[in-house]
């Protein structure tokens, strides 16, 4: 395994740590948010092909907006709303590798180019995502990296300017897919605009513009359910 994205992670995850006021790492991260949820996974579930949700609040708002979806008990959501790259790469052992999943969809880097914790460049980013999929695949956990859904603005950070810098991230990200055998999710393809957004009112809220309706969760489970059984069968 290549150890250069899991020290450029690292040294970000600290970087990122100095920014945060003395909290606590763990608050930082919020690791103890599905503590009981995932003892219960482990105590009480047996999970055939055990598929671990990891993301932000786009994949939070997920199970929310469509609980139906998640009524498969092998699908399990540990989105946390807010979060950038380094938070869930602090949360990953316990929130995806400790679960025994088949399959981890990984869907990451909405918040981090909108500096919710900080500024972290396009190159970090990336980085971080390809260190949760080489710790899954250490760990023999089939990877299917998503990419970020188009945006064009964020309501609360607004005048960034995400619709390019996802671009980037997105094609690297499918690069480092194909290279690694690992499934790349378009989500992106299926629902952008002619401006590099969601469309509206199709997928999104016009005063939104970053978390699909219920009508976006829609298409998402379509690809998500095709990349799974696709992962699951190789």
């Amino acid at each position: 395994m290549n150890l250069k994205p899991l020290l450029i992670a690292l040294l970000l995850t600290l970087a990122c740590s100095q920014k945060i006021n003395s909290q606590d790492w763990n608050e930082f991260a919020n690791t103890s948010r599905y503590d009981k949820a995932n003892l219960e996974l482990k105590l009480h579930a047996t999970a055939n092909n055990r598929v671990v949700f990891m993301g932000n609040s786009i994949t939070e708002g997920w199970v929310q907006m469509r609980p139906d979806f998640f009524d498969n008990r092998d699908y399990i959501n540990r989105g946390i709303g807010g979060q950038t790259t380094p938070q869930m790469l602090l949360r990953f052992r316990q929130d995806v590798v400790d679960l025994n999943p088949k399959v981890v969809v990984i869907l990451a880097g909405t918040n981090d180019i909108a500096g919710n914790s900080g500024y972290i460049s396009l190159e970090a980013i990336i980085s971080t995502i390809k260190s949760m999929a080489e710790i899954a695949n250490a760990n023999d956990i089939k990877v299917i990296i998503s990419s970020i859904l188009p945006a064009i603005d964020y309501p609360w950070k607004p005048g960034l300017d995400p619709a390019s810098k996802i671009i980037t991230i997105n094609k690297a990200l499918k690069v480092f897919s194909e290279e690694n055998n690992f499934i790349y999710l378009d989500y992106y393809a299926a629902m952008v605009d002619d401006k590099g957004g969601l469309k509206v009112p199709e997928y999104t809220t016009a005063n939104d513009l970053v978390h699909p309706n219920k009508d976006g969760y829609l298409v998402m489970e379509k690809l998500a359910e095709i990349a799974i059984n696709k992962a699951l069968n190789k």
